[in-house]
């Protein structure tokens, strides 16, 4: 895969729908910042917001200036957008933090809880840390969580139940990793690439931790203006076809030299 220029990863998000208008309606977006608002920690993502986030303006405010979605709070139903260029703009913000972990060989830990469309993503990001010399973490075995189990799945740490990976905003798998690594005496990471509870956890719990994030789940957003999250990657988490990611890897990858 060719590493795209600015411009054309741009062209290439909206076209896919991975930013611009995306799929995820606007009552949508709204009921998810009212719930986290209202203190459901189901959208909390792992992050331990206290009573900091209680007006659902105030995370309105956070998505349209991180995310790129409307900030107009009289826009109630219909269409919403996250912006390309933030987009690209924390692209580059997690290529320097993965450049930085290149460079010191860090011990790095790779999580997603969307295995349906970011499993390559972040499979092919360990590859390329493993090829710089990182140590990408490799998971003690017989961790569960959730009445199921946390496994490995090309380098990346997955949540599974009834033989099928599941999609899951829990941060619990993320606690039985990093309790996991302490039980058998291995070092924490030194930096976290997930999502969804997995990145907020990890972030909450002390450790580097950058990830991508849909606009309609504000935690990681808000974690990263808290400064619990290095970065947050604004992009729609689950388009048509997994390989549209393919462009944002290969420049993700390029812009950390990594390729």
């Amino acid at each position: 895969m060719p590493i795209p220029s600015r411009a054309a990863l741009v062209e290439h998000l909206v076209r896919t729908r991975i930013a611009g208008d995306v799929a995820t309606p606007r009552d949508n977006n709204l009921a998810h910042y009212r719930k986290l608002a209202n203190g459901d920690r189901h959208y909390w993502l792992g992050l331990e917001l206290g009573d900091r986030w209680t007006d659902e303006q105030d995370v309105l405010a956070v998505m349209a200036e991180r995310c790129g979605v409307d900030d107009d709070p009289g826009h109630r139903a219909g269409q919403d957008t996250i912006d390309p260029e933030l987009t690209v703009d924390a692209l580059d913000r997690m290529a320097a933090r993965l450049r930085k972990a290149a460079a010191a060989r860090e011990r790095v830990l790779f999580a997603t809880g969307h295995p349906g469309a970011l499993l390559d993503v972040h499979s092919r990001t360990a590859a390329a840390l493993r090829a710089a010399g990182c140590d990408v973490v490799r998971i003690p075995g017989g961790l569960t969580a959730d009445e199921g189990y946390v496994v490995q799945f090309a380098d990346v740490a997955v949540f599974e139940r009834g033989a099928t990976l599941w999609h899951t905003h829990s941060p619990e798998p993320m606690n039985a990793v990093l309790d996991g690594l302490r039980a058998v005496e291995q070092p924490l990471p030194d930096l976290v690439v997930a999502d969804h509870g997995w990145a907020g956890r990890a972030g909450q719990r002390g450790v580097d931790a950058v990830g991508y994030a849909d606009c309609n789940d504000p935690a990681l957003f808000i974690g990263e203006a808290e400064g619990t999250l290095q970065v947050t990657v604004p992009l729609d988490d689950h388009v048509l076809d997994p390989r549209f990611y393919e462009p944002l890897t290969a420049y993700l990858l390029g812009a950390a030299g990594l390729l």
